[in-house]
């Protein structure tokens, strides 16, 4: 993650849950790490270039306890208020499809950056959840800079 801080007005309430028409969000946090470990397993070559352009990020003998860590480490960015990590149902908490990330960076001309992935078998859905989060963070969370890095600007450029 990207070194620091969100441009959030002090007053702003984080949600812990959003719905849109189309999905359900909640913090993605331990409990669900079977879940979320069989979405990241089922989907590991095309994830290696949701964060930046051939990651090694996951491994492919990445275990269930380091992908608890990870969630663990979310969890915790989330209630410091450092980064804002949700997982993404399509039906409310049952059919666990992906994950939207808010994280903070080092770039001066944006507010933050976005990433978001859906698994490899719901893969229809990826640009339904990229239009609908622009939205929610425009409108909501007011952040009118927002980088997609991978997608709205290309890696070559970023």
């Amino acid at each position: 993650m990207k070194e620091g801080k969100i441009n959030l007005p002090n007053n702003f309430i984080v949600p812990e849950k959003y719905e849109t028409s189309d999905f359900h969000f909640t913090v993605l946090e331990p409990s669900l790490t079977k879940i979320d470990y069989e979405a990241v397993m089922s989907s590991q070559e095309r994830l290696r270039q949701v964060f930046r352009l051939n990651d090694s990020w996951p491994a492919k003998e990445m275990t269930i306890d380091e992908n608890t860590k990870d969630l663990i480490r979310h969890e915790s960015e989330f209630r410091m208020k450092k980064a804002f990590a949700y997982s993404v149902y399509r039906e409310k908490k049952n059919n666990y499809i992906g994950c939207v990330y808010i994280n903070p960076t080092s770039k001066k001309n944006y507010s933050c950056e976005v990433y978001l992935w859906v698994k490899d078998s719901r893969i229809e859905l990826d640009e339904k959840l990229l239009q609908q989060t622009k939205e929610w963070l425009e409108k909501y969370w007011n952040l009118k800079s927002v980088a997609y890095p991978g997608r709205d600007i290309p890696w070559s450029i970023w």
